[in-house]
Order: structure tokens, then sequence, then C-alpha cells
């Protein structure tokens, strides 16, 4: 007679599947690993995008997310889930913009540029997308004994970004396009090439880490927006003087948006500022 097979779990109680998810941005970067996925060239089929607010993210990477990536991942059969930052407390949606701009507040959150053009520290990228993905990462069973395994569209051109040392103990970061040696020009003809629109940058349309171009563009192109994130400056600098406290600047030229960012100037290309980008890898990608 032969011996009843062994389990190595507990009576009722099923091993938890790692989890395995890429932080979704919206940019190409992310883009072609979505569309690397759906090809079977990535073994990813959960993205997850935190959400900074629908008042906070690019307009532009909103529209392409609802009218490419979510029909394309859905299609392919790949899970693209939204997150917002929802307070465990008292259950209300937060927005980065709105956190920043109600009445009383002093947060300022975002990486705002000093005097010297130096940014300050921020709170951004981890209240609006590690801790929010983190949060749906361990509602999954994520956990230190059972780390998720994160992808982040990080490109060989952007090397320095890549800092696996920041994990939280929940997971493990991976970056995918560097093991696949890809450059960001690779990940816009993988989308192309896919059939789909190269997607616009995406960030915060008030981040302080935009290129001066960045900002020249948005003056040009969405004069709108530019002139909200004038008003988001001036606001501000409002509560930095109502407390003594030195103005702080959206680039780091020191001095208003409405003087440094002027119609008909542009920055030539290979004089921009080195450090327009974010260096989390979680934001810009």
């Amino acid at each position: 007679m032969s011996a009843l097979p062994t389990s190595t779990s507990s009576p009722g109680r099923e091993a938890l599947k790692p989890v395995r998810s890429i932080s979704y941005g919206g940019g190409v970067q992310s883009t072609a690993l979505l569309v690397l996925a759906a090809q079977g060239r990535l073994d990813f089929r959960t993205f997850l995008m935190g959400n900074v607010g629908d008042d906070s993210e690019n307009p532009a990477t909103l529209q392409y997310l609802e009218e490419y990536a979510k029909p394309f991942a859905a299609e392919h059969g790949i899970e693209l889930k939204v997150l917002n930052r929802v307070m465990v407390r008292s259950g209300e949606t937060r927005t980065l913009h709105g956190e920043i701009t109600r009445a009383g507040s002093k947060a300022q959150k975002i990486p705002v540029r000093l005097t010297n053009g130096k940014p300050a520290s921020r709170a951004c990228t981890v209240d609006y997308k590690i801790k929010v993905v983190g949060q749906e990462l361990k509602r999954r069973g994520a956990s230190a004994k059972n780390p998720a395994t994160i992808g982040i569209g990080i490109t060989l051109d952007e090397i320095h970004r890549a800092n696996t040392a920041r994990a939280e103990p929940h997971e493990i970061i991976t970056y995918p396009l560097l093991e696949m040696r890809l450059r960001r020009i690779d990940c816009a003809r993988i989308v192309r090439d896919a059939g789909l629109p190269i997607p616009p940058k995406s960030s915060c349309w008030f981040c302080p880490m935009h290129s001066l171009n960045a900002w020249h563009d948005q003056r040009r192109n969405q004069p709108g927006l530019f002139e909200k994130s004038c008003q988001l400056e001036e606001l501000m600098n409002q509560r930095q003087a109502a407390v003594g406290r030195k103005p702080v600047y959206l680039t780091r030229l020191g001095k208003p948006l409405r003087e440094g960012i002027r119609d008909g100037v542009d920055v030539l290309p290979g004089f921009e500022d080195s450090d327009g980008m974010c260096d989390s890898g979680w934001c810009m990608t």
C-alpha cells in the first residue's frame, strides 16, 4: 500500500502565490512594458498605477490612459488598475494638488526649488506612489516573508535612477528594461510597432523636476495649465511670506515662472538643467 502524499502547508490554507506587478506610470517606458507583457516577452500580468489625482497628473497622460492603455491591456488580458490615495481612517480620497492647495494647508509635498536652485525634500512620491501601490500589494498577499516583485520602467539612458536599496520590506524591485538593455528610444519603437501612439511624458503638470524645455513647452502648448502652475507657485509663496520664509520656485532659475519662462525664449539642446528628472524611478516612467 503506497503512502499518502504529505502536505507542505497547513490544512485549509494554500501557500500564497508571490505577487508580480509593474509600477505603471503612463509614460513611454511603462507603456513599452505593457506591450512587452502583452507579447509574452515579460512575465507580468498586473500593472498598478498610483494616481496622484485627476487634478494633478498631466491631462494628456490621463487621456492616453483611457483611450489607449486601458483598452490595450483589456484586449490582451492584462489587469491595469489605477489606485487613488484613500485615507484609512476617514475614507477620504486625496489628490496631490488638492492637498497642497486646501485652505490652511502647510504641505508642500513636492520638491520645490530653493533660492539656490536645489530641490527641497519631498513626500509626493512616497505618499502617492510607493505607499499607495504598497497597500495594494499587501492586500494581495505581499509581505516581508512573501514579497511582491515590482517592475519599474527605467531604461539604460536613465540607469542612474535605478536603486534596489530603496525597496520596502514587502517588495523586490526589478528593472526589466535594464535587463533587456533597452533605451527610451527603443521603448518608443516598441510602442509604435504595436500600433499605439507614443504616450506623452508622464508627471504632475506642476512638478519642479520638469526640465526648462518642458516648462517652455507647457507655456507654448498648454497655456491654461501653465497659468495654473504660476498660480500654484504664487500661492505657495504667499504662504511662505506669511510665516517669514524665503520664496520657493518651480524651476531652478531662482525666479517666478512668469519671469523665468517667457514667450519666445527656449533652452537650446545641451543646455538644459541636468537634474530635470525625478530620481525615484516611481515617477516619470
